[in-house]
């Protein structure tokens, strides 16, 4: 992918009254995630750690050292705000949603608007640090940690998808708190989830990221990160090989995840990346797209995952529902389409009649969550055409700011957030997709002032 090493550069001359920041927080949130996922934490993690950063930098800023933020920043400032004048409507009932007071909805939007502040204070942090408080070479390394430990959880959701236990946070939590759906979903771990999609309960890979779609949508921001950190120039052959090995083995839980999001997602990264580094004289790249396409072809003609893959692109049981929350979202727009309704909303029955509902023996014929469907479509019907310019605004102008970056940093970077968006279409990003996406915005937002990239 890359055909120049990442190295620590050398530190710079230290900042008048410079405060150190610490890279403690970032590394321990990254490296110890499975930790944090077997404790029950999981994204509760980022609120938590999000606590000592924001203090760092409030220090930093009262010692005299400048506390920089990212570029397009602004977009992302209108997108927050948004976010937290949506609160005043979460009593409101779009057309066909189940009715409810605001304040039972209270819960979801302030778990929302938590976890948006502690990730912009992860980004804000993150761009911060200097090569000598923590190197852009180690913090990717820190991100390709991160994917094998992602592949190492599909594979225990392959062969072993009914593990599960109980967290010590949960058993911290009263019976009734912890019996809840949402609650549990946040501290109880497991390695998959199991889904009646090709006529029988298959476990789909979901470890550490508690949903298979989430655990799709990491795995793409992930493998660009580690494709960087392992297969670059300088790397060792030793350690290209054991890299190389470990992509060919994560085959195996991206086709039993049945997830068709991952598949175009990798598509998306591998293309862009190719062209990138075609655009930047590198042609071979094209012939190893190629290659690797070949491979994977091979492969699926020759083992049962082939079977897998026409099966599942014969049953797309989830492509109605699907079509119906987009047009839900659509239509439920209307109604509040500059700022949304704040949170998401249930519908009322299911998307062939009012009457059909959840139930014990079907929890999934009805209720459905508009806005759980896609990031744009929960974009567009919680927060609005304003909501929705400042996020996309503010992910888009990092695309375009940083276009010429041709580092293996501004190529990898660029396959997050150009996949993003595409993702975003049938995958939500809170909270750990956008853990990525920022980081990513980060690195490019660091390595533009390293190399002085000119946009």
């Amino acid at each position: 992918m890359v055909t120049t090493p990442l190295r620590e550069a050398p530190a710079r001359t230290p900042l008048t009254r410079e405060f150190p920041l610490p890279a403690w927080p970032l590394t321990g949130l990254l490296l110890l995630y499975p930790l944090w996922w077997a404790l029950g934490l999981g994204v509760l993690i980022f609120p938590l750690v999000a606590v000592p950063m924001a203090w760092y930098l409030v220090s930093a800023h009262q010692a005299g050292r400048g506390v920089r933020l990212p570029p397009g920043f602004a977009y992302w400032v209108v997108f927050l705000a948004v976010l937290l004048v949506g609160v005043a409507v979460l009593g409101a009932d779009p057309t066909g949603t189940v009715p409810e007071r605001g304040t039972d909805r209270i819960l979801g939007a302030a778990f929302r608007i938590g976890e948006y502040a502690a990730l912009t204070v992860l980004l804000v942090y993150a761009g911060n640090l200097t090569e000598r408080e923590l190197p852009q070479a180690r913090l990717v390394r820190q991100l390709a940690w991160l994917f094998l430990v992602t592949v190492a959880g599909g594979l225990l959701g392959v062969y072993a998808g009914t593990f599960e236990f109980t967290s010590p946070i949960e058993l911290l939590l009263p019976e009734h708190v912890r019996d809840r759906g949402f609650i549990r979903s946040l501290v109880h771990p497991y390695a998959a989830q199991i889904h009646d999609i090709l006529g029988d309960d298959r476990p789909r890979p979901a470890a550490p990221w508690g949903y298979t779609n989430t655990w799709g949508n990491n795995f793409c921001l992930l493998v660009v990160w580690f494709c960087a950190a392992a297969l670059g120039a300088g790397t060792r052959r030793r350690t290209r090989l054991l890299a190389l090995a470990c992509l060919a083995v994560s085959v195996i839980p991206v086709v039993i995840s049945l997830n068709r999001g991952l598949w175009i997602g990798l598509g998306l990264a591998a293309v862009y990346a190719a062209v990138r580094l075609a655009l930047a004289g590198r042609f071979w790249a094209i012939g190893a797209l190629a290659a690797a396409l070949l491979a994977v072809g091979a492969a699926l003609a020759v083992t049962p995952l082939g079977d897998v893959v026409s099966a599942r692109l014969d049953n797309g049981k989830s492509n109605g529902v699907r079509s119906y929350l987009v047009e839900r979202a659509l239509t439920g727009a209307t109604e509040s389409p500059l700022i949304g309704f704040g949170s998401t909303r249930t519908t009322i029955g299911g998307r062939n009649s009012i009457t059909v509902g959840e139930s014990h023996d079907c929890e999934r014929c009805g209720n459905f969550t508009i806005g759980g469907n896609g990031q744009l479509w929960q974009l567009i019907f919680a927060h609005g055409l304003l909501g929705t310019a400042g996020y996309l605004g503010f992910f888009g102008y990092g695309i375009w700011r940083f276009r010429r970056d041709r580092t293996p940093i501004g190529i990898a970077g660029g396959c997050a957030l150009v996949g993003s968006f595409a993702a975003m279409l049938w995958y939500n990003a809170l909270v750990t997709p956008l853990a990525f996406m920022f980081l990513a915005y980060a690195l490019l937002w660091r390595n533009s002032v390293r190399h002085e990239v000119v946009p």
